[in-house]
Formats: C-alpha cells, structure tokens, sequence
C-alpha cells in the first residue's frame, strides 16, 4: 500500500475564469495561497486525497465559494465537520463580514485548520477542536453549514440545537437531496422544523453547479435552548464521516 505522505502530488491547475465571479478581486490571493496548500500539505497530511488535486477548484473550492451567496450579510456561522475547512475556510475567504467557527473532532486537522488561518490572517475565524454536540446549550448561530458529512436525517441532529431562532442550517448537498428530505420527514417534524427548501448553488457562475437544502425553524418563538434531539445510530461516528474531501461528493 503506498504511503500518502512520500507520494508527489500531482501539480495544482490555474485557477479558471469563473473564480473571479465567486471571489472578490481582493480575495484572490488568499484562495489561491489556500489551494496551494491543500494541494501540497494537504495531502501530504492525508487531508485531501490527490486525485481530487487536478479538480480542486472546479469540485470543490468554487462550488464552496459559490456558497456565500445564500449566506446572510454579516451573520455567525458555525462549519461542523470542517475537515480540511470545506466550506466554512472558503467562506471566510469570500466572505469577510460573516465571523465563522470551524468544528472539527480530529487533532490532525484541527491543527491544519489553525495553522492555515493563522498562515492567511483570517481573524474572523475560529477552530474548535470537538464535536459539534458539545456545543449544544452554549452556543447559537445564525448559519449552520457542512459538506459531505452525514445524510440530512443525521445532520439534522447535529446541527439544529446550534441554529438561531431566526437562522438556518445551509448544507452543500448533491443530486440525493430530495431522497435525504423524504427520509428525514420525521425528524424535521420532531425537532419543529420548517419545509426545507433546495436551492442553487453557482448556476451561472461556474461549470459544476450544485444545490444547497435550508432548513429554518417552523415557528421562531417556540425555538428553546436546547431542542429535542432524536437519537441516531450514527451519531458517534460523526468525526469519521466526512473522511478526506476526496471519498465523498456533496
């Protein structure tokens, strides 16, 4: 078996023209010093698998990146799952009024994601090192996002006791969804969920569009602290299931 760490990366791709509709002129060389190392230390450190280096934009950050537009002005975000900080690292490039906290279990990548915001001086930008049923009762926000970490039925634990009142869980999601929301039919009922909503993402801005599901709460006013949460078989593996970017596609 080969040794992620002693492979040579296949050589990172220029940035296609459409990166300029999804970044501002500004924001340019701190996406571009950011798919610099995600595709060299990124996968030296087993973050990203490199085959995914060649579409690294097109796939992963552009659709991230495209992302924004459903994002509130100057809203708290909350990225569970972060990974190797796909999409709430991408947002806070895009996007610099939004103050995001990255949530993300594992050492190794919590250490990356640190390491990276310190590296590109995002000081909006927040790792936390856990689950994000630990910050359950302690904290709320007004966008709760993921990518490629748990089918909605799943997430939807996860990631609703974090949601505001007037917030909303806006998950990159793929061409599932509408199976994922029927499957998730009684827990968006249990937890006091409003009808999700499937939306757009990048249409019109980039080759590889794909769609995001919103969910908000039914009735604001009823939202306590600490929502019933169901209970999930799945949800102690929540750290291991997003994997590297390269093992799954939202």
């Amino acid at each position: 078996m080969n040794d992620v760490s002693r492979e040579t990366p296949p050589a990172l791709p220029e940035p296609p023209a459409s990166v300029r509709g999804v970044f501002p002129s500004d924001r340019l060389p701190l996406i571009t010093a950011y798919a610099e190392s995600l595709a060299t230390d990124g996968v030296v450190r087993g973050l990203i698998g490199p085959r995914e280096v060649p579409r690294l934009w097109e796939r992963h950050l552009l659709n991230c990146g495209a992302l924004a537009d459903l994002i509130p002005d100057g809203a708290t975000v909350c990225d569970i799952g972060s990974g190797a900080g796909l999409p709430g690292l991408v947002l806070a490039i895009a996007r610099p009024d939004l103050t995001i906290t990255l949530v993300e279990p594992l050492l190794r990548r919590t250490t990356y994601l640190s390491e990276i915001v310190e590296q590109l001086e995002l000081s909006h930008v927040t790792v936390h090192r856990g689950r994000a049923d630990e910050l359950h009762g302690k904290a709320r926000f007004d966008v709760v996002t993921s990518r490629a970490v748990a089918p909605l039925e799943r997430l939807l634990g996860w990631s609703m006791p974090l949601v505001a009142p007037h917030g909303a869980l806006v998950a990159l999601k793929g061409s599932s969804i509408s199976e994922e929301i029927v499957e998730a039919a009684s827990v968006l009922a249990q937890l006091g969920c409003a009808a999700p909503e499937v939306l757009p993402v990048g249409e019109g801005l980039i080759d590889d569009p794909t769609c995001a599901v919103r969910v908000a709460w039914a009735d604001p006013g009823k939202v306590v602290l600490t929502p019933a949460r169901p209970a999930s078989r799945g949800s102690r593996n929540q750290g291991k299931a997003r994997g590297r970017t390269g093992r799954s596609r939202s």
